[in-house]
């Protein structure tokens, strides 16, 4: 499945942050991103050069050689947050607009073949180095949207977009009042709700393979590392599953959980 940059369509959050993007992986994609508009770019003199190659092939909305700014060292750690490991670059732009749950469905195909549409569904998952790295994976193994509650879920920092590699630009970030509602909304339109549970008594493997196999559609849910999936989002779910570990250790970090389960999802959907 060709991967592509996210026409998002509605007003998202504005980051606390000032709209910082920094890192060579997050500030590239961004700027390979139509749906962008740049307030700044900036690049240290060793990095200056390779900016105004990425500017020059730069398909954000006003993205222009002539407008990057060469700093010191001291006066761009000045600009980011405190400890942002910017690797000599970094730009500040408008938020992304962003999908709304209709938006996402309306713009499916019907599954056919040995394809799974996949989203991801997040449950008081928090962290924003865990939501950058389940971006990350889920943009790396074609996930349609990740969905978030709107309250208590961080806006996109420059910290998420870095852990996240470039996949704010590529997956639908969707943010939702009511996630049984989100999980309500998706199940009318055809997708399985699987939530990940380290206590469930079904495997996803098995589960994939009897109960979802392909064409389809699977909402896969999330919950935060030290409480799990919310009684009424546990009670939304088709089914529970969880991951055939072997070790001393029976449960993973969220996001190494995320790829783990998606990887499994995904790896009887060639693209």
């Amino acid at each position: 499945m060709a991967k592509k940059n996210y026409q998002h369509t509605r007003t998202a959050p504005a980051s606390a942050d000032g709209g910082w993007i920094y890192g060579r992986h997050a500030v590239r994609a961004a700027l390979a991103n139509p749906a962008r508009q740049l307030r700044r770019v900036l690049a240290l003199q060793e990095n200056a050069e390779e900016v105004r190659g990425w500017l020059k092939s730069a398909q954000a909305g006003n993205a222009d050689p002539g407008q990057l700014e060469v700093l010191a060292k001291p006066a761009l750690d000045a600009l980011l947050p405190r400890a942002a490991v910017h690797q000599g670059v970094a730009l500040s732009t408008e938020p992304l607009d962003t999908p709304d749950i209709d938006d996402l469905i309306d713009g499916l195909p019907e599954p056919t073949g040995t394809e799974r549409q996949i989203v991801l569904l997040l449950d008081q998952i928090t962290d924003p180095q865990n939501i950058g790295a389940i971006l990350r994976s889920a943009a790396a193994f074609g996930v349609r949207a990740v969905v978030m509650p709107d309250h208590g879920t961080p806006p996109v920092t420059g910290s998420l977009a870095k852990a996240a590699s470039g996949a704010v630009e590529h997956v639908a970030l969707i943010r939702v009042v009511n996630l049984s509602r989100a999980i309500e909304r998706l199940q009318a339109a055809g997708f399985w709700c699987v939530g990940l549970d380290s206590g469930a008594e079904q495997n996803l493997p098995d589960l994939a393979a009897a109960s979802l196999a392909p064409p389809g559609r699977v909402v896969l849910v999330l919950g935060a590392e030290d409480t799990g999936l919310r009684r009424l989002t546990r009670a939304h779910c088709d089914f529970v599953a969880k991951l055939p570990t072997k070790g001393a250790i029976a449960s993973l970090n969220v996001s190494n959980a995320a790829a783990v389960a998606l990887y499994e999802l995904a790896r009887n959907n060639p693209s």
